[in-house]
């Protein structure tokens, strides 16, 4: 079971210990999981070398070492931690001579309640989304993934998939949400679950499809009820929201959502608060929120039917996944995927794959995507009973007239040209050109090529050995 993440801290230096220990109770009491104090500034910089913090707290006035002095330090540093100071007196010309040195924020003693929690949350947040970004610039600088079998039950070898993959890499660890579109059948649901494996969130990932929820069923099945509160609420549910509890929610179908039920979850988002049925007092959250739609938000804001601050709210990161038909080098992957899924299912031997389906499929439009490729290889490969996967269903599928058209496109681009132009080549010879060719349209990607000739990665390595010089 994975760990709970550790998260950054909030540091309050002040010489003031019942300031310090008032400060902490109203921060912690307020959400925050982390706050630390220090009363002696000579052993801040110590513990920032010791763990993770993400914003700090100072006082400006204290013996030993000044929050000024201790500012410029702790810039020096750690030039991106966030830094709020702190003052008795309410001078403009302090204040300007701490942002000068790198402050971010400033308050002025006594601090009311409300106002603590406001600056230390809004600054915070800005000095996570600094980091976040900080770590996508990287991530994408670098090229490369951190870890590929987050992303292994995604099957491609589209080097538009590969791009998605390092934006999602880069923007997991980040707590703000995560808003994936694509037509239906994309794989919008293994993509949201990559990104909570590749979060660190100890919790559970919990899926819900929002598709047909009324407002009062929304509100249930998401944040659940009190015992009586309504007809026939004889016991106390929890909803969806506590069971991810330190994990990822998962929203697909996110476009359906009735306007009420918008205004309630955009209130989850903007405050990290929930109420369920019946209750008194709203519970906190801790969950991470991934949506996703096939539909066109921006074209449902603009007749009125998704409110704007819930699409930016939800559009923190976001990312489309490409259709299939956008993706045709990966049909040859996913056709043998699905066969060798399917014969499994089935308790099949693996059927060998017509030389004309490829071609067929990738003419094909797949409206329904990956998912409606999945199923017709499924009902093929349920009705083979030969070693080779009948053709048929898959024309009665796609279109005989797509097929013809296929066939015809095919015969016309290869009259003109005789194969044997340059004299009749031994097998050995059309062996080695057919794999160069494979070779050439999967660009060196090996198990692809071996997918093209429809043989196993271990027996196209064999052949380019024994074609070595």
């Amino acid at each position: 079971m994975k760990s709970d993440p550790i998260e950054p801290a909030i540091l309050l230096v002040d010489d003031e210990e019942e300031l310090l220990f008032s400060s902490r109770l109203i921060l912690m009491r307020a959400g925050f999981k982390n706050v630390l104090t220090r009363s002696d500034s000579r052993r801040v910089m110590d513990l920032l070398s010791e763990q993770p913090v993400a914003l700090v707290l100072l006082d400006m006035t204290m013996p030993h070492v000044t929050g000024s002095e201790l500012l410029k330090q702790i810039k020096a540093a750690y030039p991106d931690l966030a830094v709020i100071m702190v003052t008795a007196v309410n001078c403009l010309e302090t204040a300007v001579a701490c942002m000068r040195n790198g402050a971010d924020n400033y308050l002025v003693k006594p601090v009311e309640k409300d106002c603590l929690i406001a600056t230390v949350r809004t600054t915070y947040e800005l000095a996570r989304t600094r980091c976040d970004l900080e770590t996508l610039r990287r991530c994408l600088a670098q090229g490369t993934l951190g870890r590929e079998t987050a992303f292994s039950k995604i099957v491609t070898a589209s080097p538009r998939m590969r791009n998605i993959f390092l934006y999602l890499e880069s923007v997991a660890p980040s707590r703000q949400p995560v808003l994936i579109t694509g037509e239906t059948g994309t794989g919008k649901e293994l993509a949201a679950r990559a990104v909570h494996e590749l979060s660190g969130r100890g919790g559970p990932f919990v899926a819900i499809n929002l598709a047909g929820l009324d407002d009062t069923m929304f509100s249930d099945t998401l944040f659940g009820h009190q015992r009586g509160a309504f007809t026939g609420a004889e016991r106390t549910r929890e909803g969806l929201i506590r069971q991810a509890s330190g994990g990822t929610l998962f929203l697909d179908e996110i476009g359906d959502l009735t306007p009420s039920s918008q205004v309630k979850l955009l209130r989850l988002l903007q405050e990290g608060e929930y109420l369920p049925l019946g209750a008194d007092k709203p519970q906190k959250s801790d969950v991470r929120v991934v949506a996703a739609t096939h539909a066109d938000l921006k074209s449902l804001m603009e007749k009125g039917c998704f409110r704007p601050d819930l699409f930016y709210r939800l559009c923190a990161h976001r990312v489309e996944l490409p259709p299939l038909r956008e993706r045709c080098e990966d049909i040859p992957l996913l056709l043998t995927h699905f066969i060798e899924k399917a014969a499994a299912g089935l308790g099949k031997a693996c059927p060998a794959v017509p030389l004309e389906l490829n071609r067929y499929l990738k003419a094909y439009r797949f409206p329904g995507n990956i998912r409606e490729l999945e199923a017709m290889v499924h009902d093929a490969v349920a009705r083979h009973a030969g070693r080779v996967l009948p053709l048929e269903p898959f024309i009665v599928a796609i279109g005989r007239e797509l097929v013809a058209s296929c066939d015809s496109t095919v015969f016309e681009s290869r009259c003109p040209v005789c194969p044997f132009c340059n004299g009749f080549p031994t097998l050995k010879d059309a062996e080695n050109q057919l794999i160069r060719e494979a070779l050439r349209l999967a660009g060196d990607n090996q198990r692809l090529a071996a997918t093209y000739l429809g043989i196993t990665r271990q027996a196209l390595n064999k052949r380019l050995t024994r074609s070595e010089p």
